[in-house]
């Protein structure tokens, strides 16, 4: 049986696009939207956190988390990836109480090839379909696009996280396929990832998508 063949143009006739092979560099930041600041994710956090860690918020996640220790244990976990280079953690804040409203972060950071993963999102039930998700999402793509100068952002969720996969279409990213028993969470279930992207070519149409949803237009 003979392999299948790619889809679209001839991969082999298509010229081969060139990026700044400069390494990528993803310093802390602090980004400000209407609903929203998102700001460097510290211990001083884990209060905020814990009050907003209940059971139905993390049906889908690789763990649970409930407890102070919990908070305290994951954020200590993003400080340290940050430490490496691999990852830039966020506390998400209500811009108009600066109450804590989640989590997100950059993540998998590929210095050498411009790249990275916007992911480990999770919000308290309050935020639940008010326009902070899709926010978020936003000014995490604006900056990383447009002053990272990355050439690739990855969305990865569980499979059966239906909630997940709509917001993460709704933003325009492009279903790439299931990565099959992916992981092994929460003591040994096996988990199907399903993978979006975003490219730099396509951040011009998403960014105006983006704009029409925060508008209504």
């Amino acid at each position: 049986m003979s392999a299948p063949s790619e889809p679209g143009p001839d991969p082999v006739a298509d010229p081969i696009p060139r990026r700044d092979p400069t390494p990528l560099v993803v310093p802390p930041v602090t980004l400000e939207g209407d609903l929203v600041r998102l700001v460097p994710l510290t211990p001083a956090h884990a209060a905020g956190l814990t009050a907003l860690a209940e059971p139905e918020v993390f049906e889908h996640y690789n763990v649970v988390l409930g407890t102070r220790a919990d908070l305290e244990g994951f954020i200590a976990q993003a400080l340290a990836a940050a430490e490496r280079g691999t990852e830039c953690p966020f506390a998400i804040l209500e811009r108009a109480t600066g109450e804590v409203l989640g989590t997100t972060r950059y993540l998998d950071i590929q210095r050498e090839h411009r790249t990275l993963e916007i992911g480990h999102t999770w919000l308290g039930r309050r935020a639940w379909r008010s326009g902070v998700n899709t926010e978020c999402k936003a000014l995490l793509l604006a900056h990383a696009f447009e002053v990272l100068g990355v050439m690739r952002v990855q969305f990865k969720t569980n499979r059966r996280n239906t909630r997940s996969r709509a917001a993460i279409e709704r933003l325009g990213a492009r279903f790439e396929g299931i990565l099959r028993q992916h992981l092994l969470i929460r003591g040994g279930q096996v988990r199907d990832s399903a993978y979006y992207s975003i490219l730099d070519t396509e951040w011009p149409e998403v960014k105006a998508r983006l704009e029409r949803l925060r508008t209504g237009r």
